[in-house]
C-alpha cells in the first residue's frame, strides 16, 4: 500500500518521532546521543527552525519542532542522514538505521502542546533509575526546563512551552514537573495510539507565533551578498577563485536558508561546482555569520532589506 503524502506546512510546529529498525539500537553509548544533538544543532543553524522539546531513547527519538519557516522533510533528512553517516561509520555497518520515513504530527494548539511535552518528558520513567524523577535523565529536555542544568547544545526554547504552565518561572517550572509525574490520561493514551499509525497529520497551530520570512529569490540574495562584500557578480561563478570563497559561501547558505533550495539547485544556481562543495561552503557560511563580528547581524540585515 503507498504511503499517503505527509501533510506539511513551513508554519507548523511538529511532533517528531524516528525509531531504529528492530534489530539495531538507534544509540548504543551516550556519545551517539551526544551526536545527535551535535547534529540537531549544525543543521539548526543552517535552517533555523526551532526546538521546544526532545528526549532521546534506546530505540527512537521524540521532537517537538517549529520549522520557522522551512521544509520539515529537509530538516529531518539532513539531520538524520547525518547521524546515520556517523553511526555506520562508528560501528562498522551498513545499510538502514531508522523505520521507513520518520513520523510527524501537527501540534493543533496549547492544550495539545502541553500533554505532548508532558507525554515526551513522562518517557524516561520507564527505566528504572528515572522512574521518580524524570527531569534528571540527561538526554530529555526536562531538566533544562527545571534548571538543573544548561542547554549546552543551544537548541531549546524552552520559556515557550513553560510559558503555557504559569506566569512566573517558578510556577511553570512547578506546574510542569507536576503534570509530568502525573497519572496518564486519555490525552497521553491518545498520543501513543497516534504514533502506532502511519498517517497522522492533521491540523494547524499557530498561536501568535512570527514565522521567518523565506521567500527569497537567487537574485535578491546575489545582490544582497556582493554588495555587502563589495564583489562582483561574476565572481560567485568562478571556481577557483580563492578571494571570492567567502562570497560564495554567504551566497550558498542564504540560497539554503531563504530559498529552501536543495543542494542539487543550488548547484544549477551556481554552476560548476560539486554537491560536497556546495555541503562544504554552507557549512563555512553558518561558520562566518557565526564568529566574524562584521557578519553577526547579517541575517536581521538581510531581512529587514
Amino acid at each position: 500500500m503507498p504511503r499517503g503524502a505527509r501533510i506539511k506546512d513551513e508554519k507548523f510546529i511538529y511532533h517528531i518521532m524516528c525509531r531504529s529498525i528492530s534489530e539495531v539500537k538507534l544509540f548504543r553509548k551516550d556519545e551517539d546521543k551526544d551526536r545527535y544533538l551535535k547534529i540537531i544543532k549544525k543543521y539548526q543553524q543552517k535552517f533555523m527552525f526551532k526546538v521546544y522539546d526532545y528526549c532521546l531513547m534506546g530505540n527512537h527519538v521524540h521532537l517537538i519542532i517549529d520549522s520557522n519557516g522551512a521544509d520539515i522533510s529537509k530538516i529531518m533528512h539532513s539531520i538524520n542522514l547525518s547521524y546515520v553517516l556517523f553511526y555506520n561509520k562508528r560501528y562498522k555497518r551498513h545499510g538502514h538505521l531508522f523505520q521507513e520515513r520518520f513520523k510527524s504530527k501537527v501540534i493543533v494548539d496549547n492544550r495539545y502542546l502541553k500533554t505532548l511535552s508532558k507525554y515526551i518528558h513522562q518517557n524516561p520513567m520507564e527505566y528504572k533509575k528515572y522512574k521518580e524523577c524524570p527531569e534528571e535523565y540527561p538526554y530529555s529536555a526536562l531538566g533544562v526546563y527545571m534548571g538543573l542544568r544548561k542547554d549546552e547544545y543551544e537548541i531549546l526554547e524552552e520559556k515557550y512551552v513553560l510559558s503555557f504552565y504559569g506566569k512566573t518561572l517558578d510556577e511553570a517550572r512547578k506546574n510542569h514537573i507536576n503534570c509530568v509525574r502525573g497519572y496518564e490520561g486519555e490525552e497521553d493514551s491518545k498520543i501513543q495510539r497516534e504514533f502506532e499509525v502511519e498517517n497522522m497529520e492533521l491540523g494547524e497551530y499557530r498561536s501568535g507565533r512570527t514565522i521567518l520570512p523565506r521567500i527569497k529569490t537567487k537574485e535578491e540574495i546575489i545582490n544582497f551578498i556582493t554588495r555587502l562584500t563589495n564583489s562582483k557578480k561574476e565572481d560567485i561563478y568562478l571556481k577557483y577563485n580563492r578571494k571570492a570563497t567567502k562570497t560564495r559561501a554567504l551566497v550558498i547558505f542564504f540560497m539554503r536558508c531563504f530559498c529552501n533550495h536543495k543542494y542539487i539547485d543550488i548547484c544549477e544556481a551556481i554552476g560548476n561546482i560539486s554537491l560536497s562543495r556546495i555541503s562544504e561552503l554552507c557549512s563555512k557560511g553558518v561558520k562566518i555569520i557565526n564568529e566574524e563580528e562584521r557578519y553577526s547581524s547579517l541575517i536581521s540585515e538581510f531581512l529587514n532589506a
